[in-house]
Order: C-alpha cells, then structure tokens, then sequence
C-alpha cells in the first residue's frame, strides 16, 4: 500500500513559501508530483512531476506571488500519472484550482450524469468532479457554503478538497471525515493533511470535522458543519500512512502505534531473543512489543535512505532486488538469535519473504513475525491503493498459509478487537480487514 495525498491550503503572508515547507513535511504522503496554486488577479499554478524539491528546484517558485494558495503531493488512485495537482478546471463561466485527498465511488456515473447535462471535462482524474459540482451548484445558489451542501448530497467517497477560486479558499473534509485534515491558525489560517506541517507556523491546531467547511475570503474565516454522519476515519492512517508525530482525531500515532505492539506481545508472544523492526514504520510498534514483552529491542535491518521512491519504478527491478537495495540485515545482531520481527501490515507478502530470507542468510536462527494490524483481506475504494483482492496474501485462506509463503517459524497478527481496544475508537473505516464498507459511501443514485 501507499499513501494518498497530501493538500495544503493557506491565507497569510508569503503563502507560497510556506507551501513549499509544508508540503515537503507532507511528502511522505505522495511522491508522484508536487503543485502550488496561487491568485493573483487569476489563478496561476506550478506543478510539476517529482519530489516537492524536484519540481521547485533552481528557485522555481520565485516568480509566484501570492498570500493565498493550495498546494498538493500526489500519489496517484485515478487518471494519468501526468495529471498533476492543483488541477484547474472551468465550468460556468468561473474558474477553480483544487486539490484533492481521496477517491470517489461514484465519479464514473456522476461524471456520465455531468456530460449528460452538457458539461465537459479537460481530465481523467477524479479531483476534477469537485470542481465542477463546487461550481455548478455555485452558479445555482449563488452561495459558497450551499453550494458545498450541494456537492455533499452528490459526491459520494473520500474527499479532503481545498478550492482556489475568485480570491477564495474553500476547504472541505467529506461527511464520514475517511482522510486527514487539520486546520491551524497564527499569522493566517492553514490547512493540512497533517498537523506537522501545520506546526511549522504555528502550534494552535485542531482537526477539520468531518462535513466541515471552511470558507476565507479577505483574510476572514468561516467555518459550518453542513452534514453530520457517522465518522468512518481510516484506521492505517494510524498503522501506517500518517507521520509518527501527527495527531488525528485527537490520536498521537506514534502513541498509538506503540500500543498496538504493546497489545501484539500481550496477544501472541514469541519466544525470541531480540525485537525488530522493518523500518521506518514498523518501529513504533517493535518498540512497544519490546516494552510488554521484556525481549530488548535491536536494530537489525539498516533502511537505505538514499533510494528516493520515484528512483525504483514498476518493473525496473525485480522485487528481491529492491528489498536488497532499501533494507540491510546487521549480521552482527542477528546472527545466532531468535529474531522476532515486528512491522505494521503485510500486503502481498513478497516483500515479507525477501526480508524473511535476508535474515536466514544473514544468521538468524529463527524468524517470527509479527504483524501490528489485522490481515488485510479487501481492495479499498475511499483513497488507499490497495492490490486487488486475489493479489492479497492474507484474503484467501488462514495465517498458517501465509506463515509458509513468507517463510516465517511463526507468525500472529493484532486482533480487529485488540486494535480496537488500542484506539478506544468505534468510528474507523476497517473496510479493508473487516469487508465492511460504510453505507453512505455507495449509497448514490444519478
């Protein structure tokens, strides 16, 4: 699996500068592309395929001017890689910038529904049908916050959206609150993925509500919550996606994550001699099986961080030999010992197994893994880019089969209760371990 997106949205002097910060704290969430849309008189965006330090390199930005813009890291779930974000879009005789976390459920029919009606499409992605609809019902109300009313009766799916347009900031987070968003305000009012690139200018943050927006104009502020529903917020952005140092509904997750090793060692304990982690985001959750455990935590696989994302593309290398070029086994910790081997999910399983056989080689004696969520068993459809149901190692069959394809002398996952337990939290979006999607998500007619 990998991240989203991440989107940032800001009202305040030198806002592209601080963009270009804060989308480089929000890198971890796309690595595909990078873009910053600025008004000024109009809408001008610099976008760009590549790492935020790619696309704006050699004093990129220096002709953008502006103290109101959004800004975008994209990992791709719809339309072409070279679709990059902020995307502009015209309907209605107006036009708009956005920039988009998540993915809809119904953007094929509502799209079929839209050019139906005479409107027409300049993309393929999804994050354009915001626009429009944004727009369309703009044009009908004649009101920001109606209109936003209008979109969520409409738009079905996973949308943390910021809008640039006449001046204007709109900023959203869907009815059911799937993705991230936080709002901070200091010098000027911010938005973000995540709260760590909103502490870069402040430290008075809060978390957009679910149904919530946010309307600035003329540096002032207004925020409605138009629609209340049952929050379903995305458990692995706790288990996996989100910085170790976010908030996100009032969860810390690097907090949270030790909990969940804490709760794996209470609920299936390993004989072994020393703890591991796959870095970097199964560490938290080794540090807490160690504490419960008592077995001393150790660093046994080095993680390469000079192999950028975008430098190993699909079919370049075959697996093994990527694994190989991230991660390094310290033959010095593990060799000769009982090696229990802690990370947050498995998706395919390949990559498991390569680790699993890299720590033979290196002279581990035995291997247990232990895994800080449950199986993963069903594709995603709210934004996360999960491989289809039959590519997943864990959704046919027990865990016993999935010990023997990694390769593993035993394996136990965290219990769907135990993570539950760990998070205090009934309101998440489990669709992917559970096969419960929530209902509002594709429950739409057109």
């Amino acid at each position: 699996m990998r991240e989203k997106c991440g989107i940032f949205a800001a009202k305040t002097e030198n806002a592209v500068q601080k963009a270009y910060y804060a989308l480089m704290a929000l890198q971890h969430r796309g690595q595909e592309s990078a873009g910053i849309s600025a008004w000024n008189r109009g809408i001008r965006t610099l976008s760009g395929r590549g790492l935020v330090s790619e696309v704006f390199r050699d004093g990129g930005l220096s002709g953008l001017k502006s103290n109101t813009v959004i800004a975008h890291v994209r990992y791709s779930t719809s339309g072409s890689l070279t679709e990059t974000q902020p995307l502009e879009t015209s309907c209605c005789g107006k036009s708009i910038a956005v920039a988009h976390n998540g993915t809809l459920t119904n953007f094929f029919p509502l799209r079929r529904h839209y050019r139906k009606l005479g409107f027409r499409f300049g993309h393929s992605v999804d994050s354009e049908l915001l626009g429009v609809s944004f727009l369309r019902h703009l044009t009908e109300t004649g009101d920001e916050f109606e209109a936003m009313r209008g979109l969520f009766e409409e738009v079905r799916g996973a949308y943390s959206v910021a809008f640039l347009f006449d001046g204007k900031i709109i900023v959203a987070r869907d009815p059911l609150g799937f993705r991230p968003l936080s709002y901070g305000v200091g010098d000027g009012h911010y938005f973000a993925s995540e709260d760590p690139a909103l502490r870069l200018f402040t430290d008075e943050t809060r978390d957009v509500k679910p149904g919530e927006v946010f309307l600035i104009s003329d540096g002032d502020v207004e925020s409605r919550v138009l629609v209340k529903k049952s929050h379903h917020h995305c458990v692995f952005e706790y288990i996996y996606f989100a910085r170790p140092d976010s908030t996100i509904d009032g969860l810390n997750v690097y907090a949270s994550r030790v909990r969940m090793g804490r709760e794996l060692a209470r609920e299936s304990p390993a004989e072994g001699d020393i703890v591991i982690a796959v870095p970097d985001s199964g560490r938290a959750a080794a540090l807490g099986f160690s504490q419960e455990s008592g077995v001393p935590y150790a660093e046994g696989l080095i993680k390469n961080r000079y192999i950028g994302r975008t430098f190993i593309t699909p079919g370049q290398f075959n697996r093994e030999l990527k694994v190989r070029l991230k991660l390094s086994p310290v033959g010095e910790v593990v060799r000769g010992r009982r090696v229990v081997l802690v990370d947050d999910s498995i998706v395919r399983g390949t990559t498991m197994r390569h680790i699993v056989e890299m720590l033979r080689r290196a002279g581990a004696r035995e291997v247990h893994v232990r895994i800080a969520s449950p199986p993963i068993r069903y594709p995603c459809y709210m934004g996360i880019d999960i491989p289809t149901r039959h590519e997943l190692i864990a959704a046919f069959g027990g865990v016993e089969r999935v010990r023997k394809r990694i390769g593993a002398d035993s394996l136990a996952y965290l219990s769907v209760e135990g993570l539950k337990k760990v998070l205090g939290k009934e309101d998440l979006c489990m669709a992917c371990l559970t096969g419960e999607y929530p209902e509002w998500a594709f429950d739409f007619k057109v």
